[in-house]
């Protein structure tokens, strides 16, 4: 009795410590101040390169739910696109692609394969095919074959982390002076293919490599198509992956002819050194998506749908020892942190953060917050006839947050939920989980409450 007495009272006592250091925090919300489309569906999902098998093929229904526009796709080697020269296969490819549509979204398709008959020898730096005229053959009969399937496809990206090569998992490193070379020539078959496709790179592990400006250079005085940059980061830091877009479009600007939409397409936190913290993914997304939209992102994917383990003998096809040794250690020995779905394909936390951010359709409303990491989106959906409000707080201290909302065209009701990062439950009643339904008057539209540390909270009121 004394035991169970005094934890009681050391509960108390820490909780009151933790009330008491917490943080204050205003938000406004401006029902009347419409500010167009949120397009939260810009804010997407992409699948590790890493099996010729639809590796989430059994959770179409979930990631239908979660309502991405574009889902990026790995066109690897063990696709077997060219068994022979002059003989294609695309039957393999076909399911991954299909499953994609099946969500609603179209893929974005990163071409990264290397066929052996053009690439005989495996060399992460021998980047060119031994027949460029072969390879720009594929690649035309490659995009022409989904135009015909009317695929939907617009987005073709070239290459995979040229920068790092098998150490990002592809077999291709290239240097400034090489790539914008095969960037031309690949680009050049696509667009003859499909000349309403979208084409860009280089998909860089550091947005600072030099492989960048050279393409910049290259495209602005040959003239050559740039739809899109992409590059890669993984960072526990939203600000860190802020500054990223922010120096992409101060390069950019030194390009004024070009004009290409930026796309983060892989990025996630720190998978090196993972918070241990389950609360910390899911409010460092909801975060990090809050700076993509601040700094003006055109797209993002997030890497990625689900954590799978690859086949050493086939990754042995078309890379070096050392480079199939690294991705079979990293992805069939290693704790993985990175995908909705894990291992077993069950359902992480992170999950349900993209589930909220789902529901903020229609258009955005201001709301402006005086706290440097609390900060939230809030959307009208004229079609469900909701408002919608996702707030967090991206620390590791409570806060007191005062959401005051201004202008209510009348009194509402508001639902509260809660993600619940904690709970051992993935039923989605338990880990999004409904709190007292509120009434909010117009004359006093105050909601008060306090967030725990990495705190995700969301209403809907009508």
């Amino acid at each position: 009795m004394f035991t169970r007495t005094l934890s009681v009272i050391l509960f108390c006592l820490f909780s009151t410590l933790a009330y008491s250091q917490s943080q204050n925090a205003m938000i406004t919300v401006d029902f009347n101040q419409r500010l167009g489309p949120l397009e939260i569906d810009r804010f997407a999902l992409g699948q590790g390169g890493l099996s010729e098998e639809p590796m989430w093929e059994n959770r179409v229904a979930e990631i239908r739910a979660l309502r991405p526009r574009l889902i990026r796709l790995f066109i690897q080697e063990y696709f077997d696109l060219l068994p022979a020269r002059g003989r294609y296969h695309f039957d393999t490819l076909d399911r991954s692609v299909d499953l994609i549509l099946a969500t609603g979204a179209t893929p974005l398709m990163c071409i990264v394969f290397k066929p052996r008959v053009l690439f005989p020898v495996v060399d992460q730096d021998i980047v060119e095919p031994n027949d460029f005229g072969e390879w720009e053959t594929l690649i035309f009969n490659l995009v022409k074959h989904y135009k015909e399937r009317n695929a939907g496809i617009r987005y073709w990206e070239i290459i995979n982390e040229p920068d790092i090569g098998e150490s990002g998992g592809c077999p291709y490193r290239f240097r400034p002076e090489n790539y914008p070379r095969f960037y031309q020539r690949t680009v050049n078959a696509v667009l003859r293919a499909d000349p309403d496709a979208l084409v860009g790179g280089p998909a860089l592990a550091n947005s600072n490599s030099l492989i960048l400006p050279a393409l910049l250079d290259y495209c602005e005085q040959q003239k050559t198509p740039l739809h899109f940059v992409s590059w890669h980061i993984y960072s526990s830091d939203p600000l860190h992956i802020r500054s990223t877009i922010d120096n992409m479009k101060t390069l950019l600007k030194n390009y004024p002819s070009l004009k290409p939409e930026t796309i983060l397409n892989e990025w996630n936190m720190s998978l090196g050194n993972p918070s241990n913290d389950p609360r910390f993914q899911p409010c460092f997304i909801a975060e990090t998506a809050w700076q993509m939209f601040d700094a003006g992102l055109d797209y993002s994917c997030y890497y990625h749908i689900r954590d799978y383990h690859v086949s050493f003998e086939r990754f042995a096809q078309f890379m070096s020892p050392g480079g199939t040794a690294f991705m079979a250690k990293w992805w069939n020995r290693a704790p993985q942190y990175d995908g909705l779905f894990d291992f077993q394909n069950t359902m992480r936390p992170s999950y349900f953060v993209f589930k909220l951010l789902s529901r903020l359709t229609g258009e955005r409303l201001a709301l402006v917050s005086d706290h440097s990491t609390i900060h939230g989106f809030a959307a009208y959906d004229e079609t469900y006839q909701l408002y919608n409000l996702l707030v967090w707080n991206f620390s590791n201290t409570a806060a007191h947050v005062d959401l005051a909302c201004n202008n209510l065209p009348s009194d509402m009701i508001a639902v509260p939920i809660v993600l619940d990062a904690m709970t051992a439950s993935n039923d989605e009643n338990i880990r999004l989980r409904r709190e007292r339904v509120m009434e909010i008057k117009r004359e006093h539209a105050t909601i008060r409450g306090l967030f725990e540390p990495y705190g995700v909270k969301f209403w809907s009121m009508e």
